[in-house]
């Protein structure tokens, strides 16, 4: 029997019940430090596969650490994410502007940014209240 991509395992339905879980950013560590008697090369490649599918993103962060936070999965065209570099929020935007925002960047900057995977850092509005 061949097995596919979409083949579902309790491993990872517990890994991304944990990945759900979480607010803001984790890391693989975070996950593997959760969840008893999974091996981490499991755990990097089905987070791999998640960041690939769209549904988690990845950066790395100013101690070198890769970090990660779960998207909500979204099938329109014009979304994007707001992450607050305070506390973590990533908060999913349906806006019609950055669609007009991506076709600037792709025509006056030759760049074709990914339109399901935009994410802007700022700071929410309750972060932003604390410094001023």
């Amino acid at each position: 029997m061949q097995r596919t991509n979409s083949y579902s395992t309790k491993q990872k339905d517990r890994i991304l019940e944990v990945i759900k879980g979480y607010s803001k950013e984790f890391t693989i560590k975070d996950i593997y430090n959760e969840l008893e008697g999974i091996g981490l090369t499991t755990i990097y490649r089905f987070v791999n596969k998640l960041e690939k599918d769209g549904l988690i993103s990845k950066y790395i962060g100013s101690n070198n650490t890769t970090y990660y936070q779960y998207l909500e999965k979204c099938n329109k065209e014009n979304h994007f994410y707001l992450k607050c570099d305070n506390c973590g929020k990533m908060e999913h935007i349906d806006c019609e502007c950055i669609g007009k925002l991506s076709s600037h960047i792709f025509k006056e900057h030759k760049f074709n940014p990914s339109k399901n995977h935009i994410i802007i850092n700022g700071l929410c509005e309750k972060c932003g209240e604390k410094d001023e």
